[in-house]
Parts: C-alpha cells; structure tokens; sequence
C-alpha cells in the first residue's frame, strides 16, 4: 500500500488546493468562501520554481484568512531531501493572521512526490504553541520528525502517519498534556524506516492518565501489533474507548488472541484490525464473540500476503513502510 492522493477533506472540509503559480492567474471571486474547505498550498517537490514561503505569502494575500478554518500544507521544494523549517517558521509568522484556524496538516505529499518515509519533517512543538486553539492536528513522515512534549487545551485529534515513528517522537506524544483529545491516531511504522519504539514507550497510552477525554485509539501499522494488542488486553484506558484501531501492521493470531482473552470488548463501536495475517478460525473466534454485542469488527486481510523464504522463514508487512 502507498499513498496515492491527496487528502480529499480535512477537519470535516473538503480539501480545495490553492492555485500554483505555473496556473492560469485565478479570478478570486471564483475561490469558494474562505471557511467552506480545508485550504491546500503546496509546490512543485522536484525542482519548483516557487518556494513554499513564497505561495504562502500569494496565499494570505489572495484568502480572507481570518476566515479560514483548516490549513493543509502540501510538498514543499525538495520535501525528500530539505526539513520543513522555513514552512513552519512562515505559518508561526501568520498566526495572527489566521485567528480561526482549526485544523492544520502538514506534509500532504503522496508517492510521485515523495515516499512517506523519505519526507523530511521537523519540529512539530512550535506550530502547537502558535495556535493554541486548534482542534485538529496532523502530520505525516518520520524521518527526523520531532514531537516535544506539550500542553495543549483544545486539541481533539491527533494523527501521525509513519513508516517509521522515532521513540522519541512516541515519546513525546505519551508525555503531552492533552486534555481534550478525543482521537489518537499513531502509525508506528517498522524498524528499517526508523520506527523504533516499544511498548514501553507506549505505556502512558495504555494508562491514558494523561487523555482523560480519549475514546478512540488507533496504535497501528507497527511491526510490534502482537505486543501492542497484549499490553491493550489489560490496558485502563480500553474500558472508555468507543473505537479500537490495531489495523495495518503485522497482527497474527497472538495479538488477536491476547485481546479476546483480555478484558471484555463488548463495550466498543468499533474494532479494526484490518490488514492483518490471522488464521480463519481466530477471525471467526472475534466475529462470534462481539458481533453479537453491537461491536463493528473489520478483519478484512486485504492485502497482508506474508512471503515465506526456501529455508522456512516468514516475512510480514505493515501496510505503509516506505
């Protein structure tokens, strides 16, 4: 699996890309109301003739930006090789300008402009800070991605997808303050992209001390699925979750297992573990055991083909490594 399009909507928005500037010259009484859509500015990631800065800047000037409720930063120039240093410090720079700014992304880059794990991101502390009243925030790629710890008020929802999250990013996240958060959504990724985490580092998301709002959990496209669905089988926070996402990493019978047997489920909306590599009969055992409860279950396999080598070993996959 990679990521072939762009985000089609965004904070509840649909997602409407600001006109580059190789396009026709935009007639802005056209541009839709400024907090109908999730705004996307973005340029060229191979050789662009425009610095992100610089369409930011035809952005605020074009947009009735007061009005805007959700930012989706697209590739910026050479987004592989070069951090996101100077977008950050050009979003931070307009945070008066965006006084209504509810949801933010950053690094909406599918595959033809770059693999999720060769996105080079930053530190993800100062755009927090800088828009104290976000709701939504989001952002995807690992490679030396930073995530401090902080306090945030009004966050409800947190995703960030990876082939390969740093502990210390985890980290990070587990030791923040996030008093309205809702929805908490980490792609952990594999080791070979730099996702080296344990369930040690996911231990305060097991307690959930620092959540006490949290009622959906999504620990997913890890390598380490079995480990995580063990530890979730006595984990405190699982009895208020409303929605349990363990999907797209390598899950087998031992993590299925380890949470059927755990503490009850029947309290859930939704369970999904899809993409996943377990056998009929322990797919059967979660359909029979908490369908009947009211529980959603997806154990769709989609397309976790595991490989097996001449000499007997088994290779699995996350959904999304490179």
């Amino acid at each position: 699996m990679t990521i072939g399009s762009h985000l089609k909507e965004f904070h509840g928005l649909p997602a409407f890309t600001f006109p580059g500037v190789d396009d026709p010259t935009p007639d802005v009484s056209s541009f839709p109301s400024p907090e109908s859509v999730a705004w996307r500015v973005a340029v060229n990631s191979y050789e662009s003739e425009e610095q992100w800065e610089a369409a930011f800047a035809r952005f605020l000037e074009a947009v009735d930006t007061k009005r805007v409720r959700a930012l989706v930063v697209g590739a910026w120039s050479d987004v592989y090789d070069s951090p996101p240093d100077e977008v950050i410090e050009a979003l931070v720079a307009a945070r008066d300008r965006l006084p209504a700014l509810r949801g933010l992304f950053v690094a909406d880059v599918v595959m033809e402009e770059a693999e999720m794990s060769w996105i080079t991101q930053g530190d993800m502390g100062p755009l927090l800070e800088a828009f104290p009243d976000l709701e939504e925030f989001g952002v995807r790629g690992g490679n030396q991605l930073v995530f401090p710890a902080v306090r945030h008020e009004r966050l409800r929802k947190l995703t960030v997808e990876t082939g390969g999250m740093p502990a210390e990013a985890v980290r990070g996240v587990a030791a923040s303050d996030l008093p309205a958060l809702t929805d908490l959504d980490l792609w952990l990724g594999t080791s070979e992209y730099g996702g080296d985490a344990d369930t040690a580092d996911l231990e305060p998301f097991f307690a959930g001390t620092r959540l006490p709002a949290l009622t959906r959990l999504a620990l997913r496209n890890s390598e380490i699925q079995d480990a995580i669905c063990a530890a979730l089988a006595s984990a405190p926070v699982v009895a208020r979750l409303t929605e349990l996402d363990v999907s797209m990493g390598v899950l087998t019978d031992d993590g299925a297992t380890a949470l059927l047997t755990g503490q009850p489920l029947t309290h859930l909306k939704k369970l999904d573990l899809h993409h996943n590599y377990l056998s009929p009969d322990v797919s059967a055992r979660l359909l029979e055991t908490l369908e009947p409860a009211g529980v959603e279950v997806n154990t769709d396999k989609e397309d976790a083909d595991a490989d097996e080598d001449d000499d007997g070993e088994v290779w699995r996959f996350v959904a999304v490594g490179e």
